[in-house]
């Protein structure tokens, strides 16, 4: 894909704005975001030392502007070394099927047996439970299927790759579909093996009823803007702790990161970063 940029807009805020700063990947580089309604200061994630935007807004709506070259590139380093949290931690129980499960030969047959395995326990879907609230750890999952969204399969992905001595990230970002429109967040997985870059989406596979899984993007279609990267991230400076992940702009009410319920997602091609605060 040659160079975009995908621009967010929010409004109804009732305080200040937590935002991604971009991510560079393997299909693009982040060239910043801009932002325009809002004056912006840049904190330090302490997990994974990854910037993100506070703003202040001074405007109605707030727009952000994800520009990216569509050069290829490379994840940052951090992805591949996770802080330890209830996001990352996995039971040992799951540490040890996922080291039989993926068995032997090279990384990538491993990769691909424990990513078809994974697939084999989880029909998707958005349960008011997840499988792991209430746990400080990833529990491993018995006999059945358990429904799961893409957050919740990619955490328990992520974490048997990882129980395999596979590197392995969790990507952030916004899926557009084939026609262009954007529902917002989503997030995959991202394995390095022999110093190449593979990148999962097992819900985009079970949505549309294939299991037989492969180090593939897109088989619905569409593209993907990855934004941020990892789970359970922490902001002391504005008591923030743990939080989940960061895909989209999220209002901060009482200290806490909530979903804007209004919020418009749009891709431009060619890039075209607006003027404003360049973050």
């Amino acid at each position: 894909m040659s160079g975009y940029a995908v621009e967010i807009t929010v409004a109804g805020t009732e305080g200040q704005i937590l935002a991604p700063v971009g991510l560079t990947s393997a299909a693009s580089a982040c060239m910043g975001c801009t932002v325009t309604g809002g004056s912006v200061r840049r904190l330090t994630e302490t997990t994974t030392g990854q910037e993100v935007l506070l703003v202040t807004p001074e405007a109605a709506e707030v727009v952000f502007c994800y520009g990216y070259s569509g050069v290829p590139a490379a994840y940052p380093e951090a992805i591949f070394h996770p802080a330890p949290s209830r996001f990352t931690r996995a039971a040992e129980a799951l540490i040890e099927e996922a080291q039989q499960l993926a068995g032997q030969g090279d990384a990538l047959e491993r990769a691909t047996r424990l990513a078809r395995a994974v697939a084999e326990r989880f029909t998707y879907g958005h349960p008011e439970v997840r499988f792991n609230d209430g746990f400080d750890h990833i529990p491993h999952l018995g006999c059945g299927l358990t429904e799961g969204s893409c957050v919740d399969i990619h955490t328990y992905l992520i974490a048997s790759f990882r129980a395999s001595g596979i590197e392995a990230g969790y990507v952030v970002g916004i899926y557009f579909r084939e026609d262009g429109s954007s529902s917002g967040g989503h997030c995959w997985a991202v394995t390095r093996i022999g110093g190449a870059t593979q990148e999962w989406d097992i819900a985009h596979f079970l949505r549309i009823g294939r299991r037989d899984i492969s180090p593939a993007l897109n088989p619905r279609g569409g593209f993907r803007a990855p934004v941020g990267h990892s789970m359970g991230l922490a902001l002391p400076e504005i008591g923030v702790e743990e939080l989940k992940l960061l895909s989209e702009p999220m209002m901060l009410r009482n200290g806490l990161p909530e979903r804007f319920a209004q919020k418009r997602i749009r891709q431009l091609s060619p890039v075209s970063l607006q003027s404003g605060s360049i973050a």
